[in-house]
């Protein structure tokens, strides 16, 4: 407990701890003493909805364009979403039920108590399930594919359903009562939802007075949590949440026409930009998956921009991060799968995949320098959203081999694809254990791979986002970092002796645990030469790679084939042992894949590994 309390004091920070306590004491307060929620309550008064604008016809050209196969895809997830069945997290149908349940979770099949206040529910309830499954309907998400279904098809039945559905969830929502009212960041992306699709409806003619009616009381309750719980987006969990919180502010009160809050909104925005965006672009949330999360964020504030007149000021770290991901990218728009991913693509405005991250980083790069950074493809969809409807020049930016020191992700090219490799210096809380986890993609496949989140509420996902879930060395017994519960990690590690150049990189991480771990990557011209040496306590130490590729053994260690071609191989001495594991590009979705581990014992306290990782071409 007492090295518990040293690791909250010297690396979250006293100011943190208070405030983290004094979170803690109010929700206390307010289970003891309901009437004491009042102390926190605001009155608000929504004036205006017309926050959002858009080109329409520009909008609906652009989708009656896509292929018939996109046509029937959108059109398909908005009627089965008609009849409630969602699709969850990009990738898995959710049936809430018809009409729709909004308390219920239909992986478990159990529902939450909708007539109890959100601070006396708890956020892990094992019988109900992971709350961020009931939290998927009400966010609201499933308006953008009525609008566009409707956008293609001309059918006023998504109309129709948009308008029934958000009438029945504010009469099955009172605030503050239920599930839905627990987090700030939902009930901020509910209002933007909501009024986006509101705002496309209208201008096609369809909505009605009570629709007008039913917005306000929506966007009136969910503002309301956004002010009484802002606290704890902005001083104690300073990650996302911040963010979309911040845009929740500025909704509220533009609507509310408090000019004054919106202004100061835009201000907590760019100092929270600064302090939560590294100046060569990582986002300290260390998850690639919440960085794209927060940069949609951003860009729908652009969008705002356009009403408010009030400008986000802090866009050179916006366009950093974006170029950061640029260089770590397939060309197919995926990413590694870094750190915690929630499944999150807030707003789906293109008919790209979830993990093609090319519609937020073209959009970005558009809003700031005014340019494309693709050519013209299914993902421009997002810039006809949150930008405008003029001609851009597209810049065609190499991708190289790249260092991005501050924020700790080192970056290598070769004929095909390219080598990630990460060692952060913690500056914020951290959450996966993935220092020195090499992530490797050639001819598109992800040969290497990061295994991914599960669920925040599942032993699986405590598994994938520990040591052992990484590419990367493991000491039995010993953890880099120290885990309680879902999010609160400690006794971060530390880096030292980073060196990189064009072709080569080392760098070192202590473990707190008992253990230093030197990992060197040499770019060859047959591919890289990884050297890994460990210094610690234990019998033996082990390196281990996760890949979705078959497994096959040959003389001088392993071969790794995708659709029974020979994509490379793994050069290496020592035990060898190839196992069954699962990895998640989804959240709630798992797929099985093998893990190779190669094992050496530690002789005066140290082991050391050798592997060339050969390339076909």
């Amino acid at each position: 407990m007492k090295k518990e309390v040293y690791s909250l004091l010297t690396e979250y920070g006293l100011k943190w701890t208070i405030n983290r306590s004094l979170y803690s004491a109010k929700l206390k307060m307010m289970s003891a003493i309901p009437a004491t929620e009042n102390f926190f309550e605001r009155n608000v008064e929504v004036k205006r909805i017309d926050l959002f604008e858009f080109n329409v016809p520009s909008i609906k050209n652009f989708l009656d364009e896509l292929t018939e196969e996109k046509k029937s895809e959108i059109v398909l997830i908005a009627d089965k979403a008609i009849d409630g069945i969602i699709t969850g997290f990009s990738s898995i149908e959710l049936d809430y039920g018809y009409p729709i349940n909004w308390h219920y979770n239909p992986l478990t099949r159990a529902e939450s108590k909708k007539n109890v206040k959100w601070y006396q529910l708890p956020d892990f309830d094992k019988d109900v399930g992971d709350i961020k499954v009931i939290w998927e309907a009400s966010r609201l998400t499933h308006f953008h594919f009525f609008v566009r279904a409707y956008l293609l098809t001309g059918e006023q039945k998504y109309y129709i359903a948009f308008s029934n559905q958000l009438k029945a969830w504010l009469e099955d929502n009172p605030y503050p009562y239920g599930a839905n009212f627990k987090c700030g960041q939902e009930c901020t992306l509910r209002m933007i939802n909501t009024l986006i699709a509101y705002t496309v409806f209208k201008n096609c003619g369809l909505t009605t007075k009570s629709d007008e009616e039913n917005v306000k009381n929506l966007v009136e309750v969910c503002y309301k949590k956004v002010l009484s719980n802002f606290f704890y987006a902005h001083k104690c969990i300073q990650n996302n949440h911040t963010f979309s919180e911040i845009s929740g502010l500025i909704v509220g009160a533009w609507c509310c026409e408090s000019n004054a809050t919106v202004k100061k909104a835009y201000e907590l925005l760019d100092k929270e930009i600064v302090k939560q965006f590294e100046p060569d672009g990582g986002f300290t949330q260390f998850s690639f998956n919440y960085h794209r999360f927060t940069l949609q964020i951003i860009e729908c504030v652009y969008k705002m921009s356009e009403k408010t007149q009030i400008y986000i000021n802090e866009a050179e770290r916006i366009k950093n991060s974006v170029l950061l991901l640029y260089q770590v990218q397939n060309d197919d728009g995926d990413v590694p799968n870094y750190g915690s991913n929630d499944g999150a693509l807030i707003f789906p405005l293109s008919s790209c995949g979830y993990r093609d991250f090319r519609p937020v980083l073209n959009t970005i790069y558009a809003l700031i320098e005014g340019k494309r950074l693709y050519e013209f493809g299914d993902y421009d969809e997002e810039i006809f959203w949150f930008g405008d409807n003029r001609e851009l020049p597209f810049e065609k930016l190499e991708r190289k081999s790249s260092v991005f020191n501050e924020s700790g992700f080192y970056s290598f090219r070769h004929d095909g694809g390219f080598l990630m490799t990460c060692l952060q210096n913690y500056k914020s809380r951290p959450a996966h254990m993935d220092q020195l986890h090499i992530d490797l993609w050639h001819k598109g496949i992800n040969v290497l791979c990061d295994s991914g989140t599960y669920s925040y509420a599942s032993e699986l996902g405590k598994t994938l986002s520990s040591t052992k879930g990484h590419n990367t060395v493991k000491v039995p017994g010993m953890e880099q970092m120290n885990k309680k519960g879902a999010f609160l990690v400690t006794d971060w590690t530390k880096r030292k002796e980073v060196k990189y150049r064009s072709d080569n990189f080392e760098g070192t991480m202590i473990s707190k645990n008992g253990y230093h771990h030197q990992r060197r990557i040499e770019q060859k011209s047959f591919g890289y030469s990884v050297t890994d040496e460990v210094i610690g306590d234990g019998e033996y130490s082990e390196v281990i790679f996760h890949t979705p590729c078959e497994v096959k053994r040959v003389a001088k260690g392993l071969e790794l084939h995708w659709e029974n071609q020979a994509i490379c191989s793994i050069e290496t001495n020592g035990d060898i042992e190839i196992n069954k594991c699962y990895r998640s590009v989804y959240y709630l979705r798992k797929e099985e894949i093998n893990c190779i581990s190669i094992k050496k014992n530690m002789v005066e306290k140290k082991s050391k590994f050798i592997f060339n990782i050969r390339l076909f071409k």
